[in-house]
């Protein structure tokens, strides 16, 4: 069993992250999993591609910190649709299911701490969202991109972070909890 989570306040990395947005200070910091086992590295959406002939659209996740290395991997048409469309605000005729998600967790006054990247097996990458609300915080698996989609929609930067292994080559890192 480990002791409790370090807890940062929403309004700390709401703060930083209005400072990041006018150039003043550096991109928050959240912290790591609870464990703290893996070395995270924080990153941004840099791209959304299709190269031709192609038919499985790219992301690219460029790390903020020298040595900026990037994490490129191939995403299905409509969550890079989905994507491209949350990287550039580019507003819809009706809320997607991402969006509709962010309103969901604001209205019950839930924060979106952080998203990791935190494995890969084979093509398949592996993400969590760290989220904490009125009963704490919780940490709940899912895809990659439904993470960076929604990290996208929120009012404040939300940091992504990487497994630092997972920026150093191209073989399987094993998520936690898989042997």
């Amino acid at each position: 069993m480990t002791g409790p989570e370090p807890v940062v306040p929403a309004s700390a990395v709401a703060e930083e992250a209005a400072a990041a947005a006018d150039g003043v200070a550096d991109p928050p910091v959240a912290p790591g999993p609870p464990d703290g086992a893996a070395d995270f590295r924080m990153a941004v959406v840099s791209s959304v591609t299709l190269d031709l002939p192609s038919q499985h659209p790219q992301v690219c996740l460029r790390e903020l910190e020298s040595p900026r290395r990037q994490l490129t991997f191939a995403v299905g048409m409509p969550d890079a649709v989905a994507l491209a469309h949350a990287q550039r605000r580019i507003p819809t005729p009706r809320p997607l299911t991402h969006e509709l998600m962010g309103e969901v967790l604001q209205r019950f006054d839930i924060d979106l701490v952080a998203v990791r990247i935190v494995g890969r097996l084979g093509a398949v990458h592996f993400a969590e969202l760290d989220l904490r609300g009125r009963n704490g915080r919780s940490v709940h698996s899912c895809r990659p991109t439904d993470a960076l989609i929604l990290a996208l929609h929120q009012p404040v930067q939300v940091p992504i972070l990487i497994d630092a292994r997972l920026l150093e080559g191209t073989g399987d890192v094993p998520p936690p909890g898989t042997v």
